[in-house]
């Protein structure tokens, strides 16, 4: 049985309505909330004629701030459905605080069970831990209760299976709905069909960027050929056939504060770092922080997105041996690489590198010219903020073996300094 955990505390922010410079003018606010806990706001003019003179150059509409919890779209409810392994799982995290920190409802369905191993490790660690509680009249601890980062900042959570979704979110309802967790038709159909039977008005997908074919003239913009077989392609047609409102995120390669998957750490193990082919090779490497930015944009924008594919990814490429430059300079240490032929090692060539040997770059055309969005990714300084928190939490002392990179640097006869 899923277990729904939520915060009670919100509130809204309206700040400086009230210009002095408009102070002549009666600014009057009206809220009205509706029983499925949606907001709706206006704000009106009224005695204009009375108490303002038409003539007067000192007002214009164009010339009115409002804060962002003002000026955002009606409050959201947001599900995310999010994956319990790979790469991709830290996306939902970082989407669900932004969207908590703009005034949405969020819930977050986890696939899975909350009692896992996997529940364990970041980023689902960061969604619960539990801590005993004594209930009242009692000197034994009652039933354990979840502390989240999500539930914190005002957040839900619920463990299940998608396929018995309309089981796990029974009476619940949301405007939006965001499968983090799919990569097939088979696995995003049920919440796809769901979604459109509980009349959900937009539904967004996480895709790939890995989807597009190989090409002569890189990088990849929305609208380059993909590959016809690939699972994801099969979703966004589904999903273009079913929905009014749908748009598809295709990410790259990710860094951040909880993934589950090895990106800048590999850089930061090793010495000398083995690189495939000549080092010139262009990636793109975003802080996830860009990519929850580029969703809740989508969010707050439904009519701009609707019907979009957008890469989800920083605008500023990235050669390989500038990523190892780039990592041993946030780590205060010379960098120190090595170049090697991937036919060497057989076998192993797909396991001894976690980036494509070859150009593989997509740009966010489409979300900067449809969106408005701007990446906030500033590689140097945010590798800087992760090599912290690797050695925060140890991993620079812990003991590791490299076999593969053993065998690639035996078979250059590289000396390597001791």
């Amino acid at each position: 049985m899923a277990t729904l955990l939520s915060s009670s505390t919100s509130s809204l922010l309206f700040s400086n309505l009230s210009p002095p410079s408009l102070s002549p003018i009666s600014l009057s606010l009206s809220l009205s909330f509706s029983s499925s806990a949606s907001l709706s706001s206006s704000i009106s003019l009224s005695s204009l004629s009375k108490r303002l003179s038409l003539s007067s150059k000192r007002l214009s509409l164009s010339s009115f701030t409002v804060n962002a919890a003002a000026a955002a779209s009606e409050k959201k409810k947001v599900l995310i459905v999010n994956t319990n392994s790979g790469g991709h799982a830290v996306i939902g995290f970082y989407f669900a605080k932004q969207l908590l920190g703009c005034g949405h409802d969020v819930t977050i369905l986890t696939v899975g069970d909350e009692s896992s191993d996997k529940m364990k490790k970041p980023p689902f660690s960061r969604f619960s831990h539990k801590k005993a509680q004594t209930d009242a009249g009692r000197k034994k601890p009652g039933p354990g209760i979840m502390l989240q980062e999500i539930v914190d900042g005002g957040g839900k959570t619920v463990w299940g299976d998608v396929g018995a979704i309309g089981t796990v979110l029974e009476g619940l309802t949301f405007d939006v709905v965001l499968d983090n967790n799919g990569k097939d038709l088979d696995a995003v159909r049920p919440v796809a069909d769901w979604a459109k039977s509980s009349g959900v008005g937009q539904f967004l997908f996480i895709s790939s960027a890995g989807i597009y074919k190989q090409t002569e003239e890189p990088p990849h913009v929305e609208g380059d050929a993909v590959k016809a077989d690939a699972g994801h392609v099969a979703v966004e047609k589904y999903l273009s056939e079913v929905f009014d409102n749908w748009a598809s995120f295709r990410p790259q390669y990710m860094i951040g504060s909880g993934n589950n998957k090895d990106c800048e750490e590999w850089f930061f193990d090793r010495k000398p770092v083995p690189i495939p082919g000549s080092g010139m090779q262009l990636t793109n490497i975003s802080h996830v922080k860009d990519l929850s930015s580029m969703l809740t944009k989508a969010v707050e924008n439904p009519t701009a997105a609707s019907g979009n594919i957008f890469n989800c990814v920083s605008d500023r490429a990235v050669t390989l041996d500038g990523m190892a430059k780039l990592c041993a300079k946030a780590a205060g240490l010379p960098v120190e690489i090595v170049h090697y032929d991937p036919k060497t090692i057989g076998s192993d060539a797909k396991k001894a590198f976690p980036f494509r040997n070859m150009h593989f770059y997509a740009e966010p055309r489409a979300a900067k010219d449809i969106l408005g969005w701007q990446s906030a990714t500033n590689l140097p300084e945010d590798l800087k903020e992760r090599f912290e928190e690797y050695v925060k939490i140890g991993r620079d002392k812990k003991a590791m073996t490299f076999d593969i990179d053993d065998k690639i640097i035996e078979s250059l006869k590289v000396p390597v300094s001791v």
